[in-house]
C-alpha cells in the first residue's frame, strides 16, 4: 500500500474496485484497512473488498478469488495526516514491505508490486534504506540485482542506483557492468523470446572521447563489461555517448539501454513514457514490480491521483510471474 499519507492508499483502493485486471490475477492489497476506509471516505471510491486477518492469511493465501486486502494492522488509521511526513507512516510501509517479501519467499503471492513510500519518513522510523530495491535486494539474499525499467518507448536498466553522483565512478566495476547486462538480458529474453539487442551508456560526456574526459571508466571499466558479454553471445554495442543514445533511430533498433547512473535512465523514461514505465528488480526469486512515481504527498487522499502506473505495474507483476511459472493463472499478486 506504500507510505498511508501518500497516494498508495487511493491508488490501491482504485485497483481493488476495477475490473479491468481480472483476466491477469488476483489483486490483494497488503496495508492497513482502517487508512483504506478513511480514504475511500475522502475520494469517494467504494471500498467493499473482502478483509483477510494477518493470523489468517497463510491457510486462506490461495483460497482468495476476488480482490482482497490482507488488513496488517501496522498502526492507527485514525493517526495518519494525508501529505505529512510522519515516521509512524514510514514504520508502516516498512511493515507492509516486510510481509509483503515473507508472502513472496512462502510461495503465498506469485509476485509483488509495490505502491510509493517516502524515503523521509522511512529513514524517520529508523529504516536506513534509500529505497524498496535495495531492501528487496536485501531481505530477499539476492546475489546480485538490478533496477529496470520497463515501457513501450524505451527499456532503461541501472548500475549504479540511489547514491551521490561524486560516488558513481568509484561504485562502477567491470564485474557489476556484466551482472547487469547479464540480468537485463535474461528479463527481456524471457519477455519477447528472442535474443535482445542491447546498448551500453559510457559514463562521461562524448563516452569519454577516448579518453579526454572523465579517468578512463570507458576504455578500462565499461568496454571490457561489452567485450566480455558480446563474447558471450550478447548482441550487443557500446559504450555509446549517453547524449545521443536515446535518439529515436536507435530506440528503434535497441531492446535495452544499460544506463551507468539513475538520471541517465530515468531523465528519458519519464519524459517519453512518464504514465507507463514500470520499476521492476531483477535478480529477485519472486518477481517484483512497482509504480514509477513517488507519494505525491501534495495531493495526496484529494481523488486527484491516477492508478494507470500502478495498473501498468501490476499486469507486468502478472505476465513476469506467469512467464516464470506458465502453469498458474490467477493468482494473487500484491
Amino acid at each position: 500500500m506504500g507510505d498511508p499519507a501518500g497516494i498508495g492508499p487511493e491508488i490501491c483502493l482504485r485497483l481493488l474496485t476495477s475490473a479491468d485486471l481480472a483476466h491477469d490475477c488476483v489483486p490483494v492489497v497488503f496495508g492497513d484497512a482502517g487508512v483504506l476506509r478513511r480514504v475511500s471516505e475522502k475520494v469517494g471510491v467504494s471500498f467493499t473488498a473482502p478483509i483477510i486477518k494477518k493470523a489468517a492469511w497463510p491457510h486462506r493465501s490461495r483460497e482468495v478469488r476476488r480482490p482482497s486486502v490482507l488488513d496488517l494492522q501496522c498502526l492507527d488509521a485514525a493517526s495518519v495526516t494525508p501529505g505529512q511526513v510522519d515516521a509512524r507512516c514510514g514504520n508502516a510501509a516498512f511493515c507492509y514491505v516486510l510481509a509483503s517479501i515473507e508472502a513472496g519467499l512462502n510461495g503465498e503471492v506469485d509476485a509483488i508490486t509495490t505502491a510509493p513510500l517516502n524515503k523521509e519518513a522511512l529513514h524517520a522510523a529508523g529504516h536506513k534504506y534509500p529505497g524498496h530495491t535495495e531492501i528487496f535486494a536485501e531481505l530477499m539474499k539476492a546475489e546480485r540485482s538490478c533496477m529496470t525499467f520497463f515501457s513501450e518507448e524505451l527499456t532503461c536498466s541501472l548500475v549504479t542506483v540511489h547514491v551521490g553522483y561524486h560516488e558513481v565512478p568509484a561504485a562502477l566495476t567491470t564485474r557489476r557492468i556484466l551482472d547487469v547486462i547479464e540480468l537485463t538480458a535474461e528479463a527481456v529474453r524471457r519477455q519477447r523470446g528472442r535474443e535482445p539487442r542491447l546498448a551500453v551508456l559510457g559514463l562521461n560526456p562524448h563516452a569519454g572521447e577516448h579518453g579526454l574526459f572523465g579517468r578512463g571508466e570507458e576504455e578500462h571499466i565499461i568496454a571490457p563489461a561489452v567485450v566480455a558479454a558480446r563474447a558471450a553471445g550478447s548482441n550487443i554495442i557500446g559504450p555509446l555517448p549517453p547524449d545521443t543514445a536515446f535518439l529515436p533511430a536507435r530506440r528503434r533498433e535497441t531492446d535495452a539501454f544499460i544506463c551507468m547512473y539513475h538520471d541517465q535512465a530515468l531523465i528519458p523514461m519519464k519524459a517519453l513514457a512518464f504514465d507507463s514505465a514500470v520499476n521492476t528488480t531483477l535478480g529477485l526469486p519472486v518477481v517484483r514490480t512497482s509504480v514509477d512515481h513517488g507519494t505525491a504527498f501534495d495531493i495526496a487522499w484529494q481523488g486527484k491521483a491516477s492508478a494507470e502506473n500502478l495498473f501498468a505495474a501490476v499486469r507486468l507483476a502478472a505476465k513476469l510471474a506467469s512467464l516464470a511459472k506458465p502453469s498458474k493463472t490467477n493468482s494473487p499478486s500484491v
